[in-house]
């Protein structure tokens, strides 16, 4: 039988003390993380339509893309959330690019779907610069693409690697997920005007429009 004596006694309590502490840290940090879901509106570029069927598939990770940046501690700060708007971007600017678009829920469904070719982007690389740890007053976001276009039964057509950057004062900002959401809807636009300029100038891109219809991509 373990005998429990005063010393004993006020050690299990301070054990005790220390595990309730470490607890409520642990609570406060999350409590601390700030969420943010990316919201923004991105206009239609003005070009000449391809006159052609595109598929459009987006997988789980980017409809569900997160971004989470840490203290230097290691503890979650910020939670960036920015799937759904990259869906939004695609979903206008494509349908202004291509004849029809068609938006494919599985990548088994081109073959049914009539389509010329499918577009599936994903995100490789998300990076935020916050002023308070650049020095700087702006906030940054740094985005890097893995474009693919593949046929309607999977076959490669072309992959290509397309970077954004988007870049937001601190100034007249109310809150850091302001300037956030700024930046990342900065670097989605930047996205756009990259996308669009240079689709047709990709050599496997190039080559799969002379060969469908003698598209002409100058």
């Amino acid at each position: 039988m373990l005998a429990v004596t005063g010393n004993n006694m006020m050690t299990g309590r301070r054990s005790a003390k220390a595990v309730m502490l470490a607890g409520l840290l642990l609570l406060l940090g999350a409590c601390g993380v700030n969420s943010l879901v990316v919201e923004g509106n991105y206009p239609t570029p003005a070009v000449r339509k391809i006159p052609l069927t595109l598929g459009l598939y987006f997988d789980e990770d980017l409809r569900n893309f997160l971004y989470i940046e840490y203290t230097e501690t290691g503890q979650e700060e910020y939670r960036v959330a920015s799937g759904q708007t990259h869906v939004q971007l695609f979903g206008s600017l494509l349908p202004a690019m291509f004849e029809r678009v068609v938006v494919l829920d599985s990548m088994d469904d081109a073959s049914d779907a009539g389509v010329d070719a499918v577009f599936a982007p994903s995100i490789e690389e998300f990076q935020l610069a916050l002023p308070q740890k650049t020095r700087l007053d702006a906030y940054e976001v740094w985005v890097k693409y893995n474009m693919r276009l593949l046929g309607p039964d999977g076959a490669y057509i072309a992959d290509w690697v397309l970077t954004s950057y988007g870049k937001t004062p601190t100034e007249n900002l109310l809150s850091a997920e302001g300037g956030i959401n700024d930046a990342t809807v900065s670097a989605l636009r930047d996205l756009a005007s990259n996308f669009t300029l240079s689709f047709s100038a990709v050599p496997e891109v190039r080559d799969w429009l002379a060969s469908k219809q003698n598209v002409v991509t100058n």
